[in-house]
């Protein structure tokens, strides 16, 4: 009992201090997010976090994961709502821009990390192709793949098409300024285009 109870207590505590590191990776950016700032916004000591992770690279890896699959469940939960690959593939456009309306602290931390985070080889993280792993690229291919079978996409390459919506939705991260666009009314916009770029008909979106 008390061994299932100090690996929960943790757990928790794992999972606190990487709440912590993404607050910091937002409120001063990946160079400034050292250990001593995200223990001081976890209110805990310095030596606790060396306790749960190896190094301050181990604690920004393991955030990083822990950011990718928080926004792979939010998407597929919502996206494998519908069975027919055209109201899947709505779902996850809107879903994927959903999620970087409502969650823009987890977005900035993210960026943060990919964008100035580096390997032990010095590899620059956004670099590092991870196609093969990512689960979101992977559903997507296959809600393509699917409707290209039964007919419902007209599409020559789903590699191709998976990306350029990827980078639709991509793109809703990056407006601001004087160009401000809401997240529904950008994901319709992104469905039509999809929808017309794979001729589909007769679906609620197009």
């Amino acid at each position: 009992m008390d061994s299932h109870k100090n690996t929960f207590i943790q757990e928790a505590r794992k999972q606190q201090i990487i709440a912590a590191t993404i607050t910091t990776l937002d409120d001063i950016g990946y160079v400034k997010a050292s250990l001593a700032q995200i223990a001081k916004r976890a209110t805990i000591s310095t030596a606790l976090i060396s306790y749960h992770f190896a190094d301050r690279q181990d604690l920004i890896d393991q955030s990083l994961q822990a950011l990718l699959e928080q926004s792979a469940t939010f998407i597929l939960t919502k996206t494998y709502a519908a069975d027919d690959p055209a109201t899947q593939l709505a779902n996850f456009i809107e879903a994927s821009i959903a999620y970087q309306a409502t969650h823009p602290k987890e977005n900035a931390a993210l960026l943060e990390i990919i964008f100035n985070a580096r390997t032990a080889e010095d590899v620059p993280y956004y670099k590092i192709s991870d196609d093969g792993e990512d689960p979101l690229l992977k559903a997507l291919c296959k809600i393509l793949e699917d409707g290209k079978e039964q007919g419902t996409f007209t599409v020559d390459s789903v590699q191709v098409m998976a990306k350029v919506i990827q980078g639709a939705i991509g793109e809703y991260m990056l407006i601001g300024g004087p160009i401000s666009v809401e997240a529904e009314e950008y994901s319709q916009e992104v469905i039509k285009i999809m929808w017309t770029a794979m001729k589909v008909e007769g679906h609620k979106n197009a």
